[in-house]
């Protein structure tokens, strides 16, 4: 699938490593245009994130509509790559060399952007905004080309295990988690907690491929272990799994559910909307189903943008809260960069945001970057599945 529209950009790079003037790159810009390129999963197993880009192209559109990026228009190259890593390769391949994109942006998924990080940086192509929450995308020293945006899913699994410690000091733990780095990361966080303590805290830990068709059985396993506490990492197909079949086969354990698989139109009601009650999981983006934004000021100009420009999405879906965050970001790091849409300049303004208010994020959640600093949000808050809304509690958290 390929698809094309209009849409807006950032960048950044740490200080001494741009010579000067001389040796920037500018390439996919015109005077008319700014050429951008990303991957989805438009097909495949995990297709309910590419809500995400659907609703990430629409902003994008509507920045166009407004006149662009300091009169420049978004041309946004998006392809399918099926959630396939080998895919991802092949169609990063051809918007870099083919399609010349002067950036990447917001592409899908922890193994599709593993499989191209180190081409993208051995290229000094901008690889911006990633759409997971690995940790490895926050490495400037190594891989000073990519940068993510949400928190990483290892302070993800830090802030499950210090809330089972607090709740259930003796708590037996189950992990089910995506053999990827992205349910890895997870389990690193839970081990930063519990240490020395990790083999005699995680009774039993269950991992499934991407490529499964279902995980009924393991979910069996997690139970027949007597875990009575559950971390589960998870993308959204398989996150409904889980809760339906725990509920089938009676197994309710405190269960920590990853916040990629928080989405209520994609996880919570096929799984069937009361089996999944009593849920934790952690956010950082404002519930469009939680009545507590029903008159926020920000959550009222994303209804406004998704009601005049992608009345073919569910804007109900958190999903689609965060398409609009990253375009946001995005358009704010082009906006920095003024005429000077070189490569190198583009990275480098992506590295320095400060105090951005993107309107859907908590309450007291900026996104600051820096050259040495290459992961936006690091805070969130724990909410728990009422049946109907996630309902927050506590304070803002932030991770080691």
């Amino acid at each position: 699938m390929k698809r094309r529209a209009a849409l807006a950009g950032l960048g950044v790079l740490a200080a001494g490593q741009i010579t000067g003037p001389a040796c920037a790159t500018t390439v996919g810009v015109t005077k008319t245009e700014i050429k951008i390129g990303n991957t989805s999963a438009y097909s495949g197993n995990a297709s309910a994130y590419s809500i995400g880009a659907k609703s990430a192209i629409a902003y994008l559109n509507m920045v166009n509509a407004k006149g662009g990026i300091n009169g420049r228009k978004l041309n946004v190259i998006t392809l399918d790559d099926g959630y396939n890593p080998a895919k991802t390769v092949e169609q990063v391949r051809r918007l870099v060399e083919q399609d010349q994109v002067a950036c990447l942006f917001a592409l899908l998924g922890t193994a599709p952007n593993s499989a191209i990080h180190r081409y993208v940086n051995q290229k000094q192509v901008p690889h911006l905004f990633v759409a997971s929450g690995a940790a490895k995308w926050a490495d400037p020293e190594h891989f000073p080309w990519t940068i993510g945006w949400g928190p990483s899913y290892r302070v993800e699994g830090q802030i499950y295990a210090k809330y089972m410690l607090k709740e259930r000091p003796q708590g037996r733990i189950a992990i089910m988690y995506q053999n990827d780095d992205l349910g890895k990361d997870y389990i690193a966080g839970v081990r930063d907690i519990f240490g020395a303590e990790f083999d005699k805290r995680v009774v039993k830990m269950q991992s499934y491929e991407v490529t499964d068709t279902t995980i009924d059985s393991p979910v069996v396993t997690l139970r027949d272990s007597g875990a009575d506490c559950l971390i589960s990492a998870c993308t959204p197909k398989f996150g409904a799994q889980l809760i339906r079949r725990a509920f089938d086969i009676n197994w309710k354990p405190l269960h920590c559910m990853s916040n990629v698989s928080s989405s209520v139109s994609s996880v919570m009601v096929p799984a069937g909307k009361d089996k999944g009650v009593g849920i934790i999981t952690s956010t950082y983006i404002k519930d469009p189903n939680d009545p507590a934004w029903a008159k926020d000021r920000g959550m009222g100009e994303y209804r406004e943008f998704m009601a005049k420009y992608a009345t073919e999405l569910d804007m109900n879906d958190v999903n689609t809260v965060v398409g609009t965050g990253y375009a946001k970001t995005l358009v704010q790091c082009l906006t920095q960069c003024g005429d000077d849409l070189s490569r190198e300049n583009i990275m480098r303004q992506a590295a320095n945001i400060k105090d951005l208010d993107i309107g859907i994020l908590f309450p007291g959640i900026l996104i600051n970057t820096s050259p040495t600093n290459f992961r936006p949000i690091r805070q969130m808050q724990l909410t728990r599945w009422t049946g109907e809304f996630w309902q927050v509690f506590g304070d803002l958290i932030e991770g080691a």
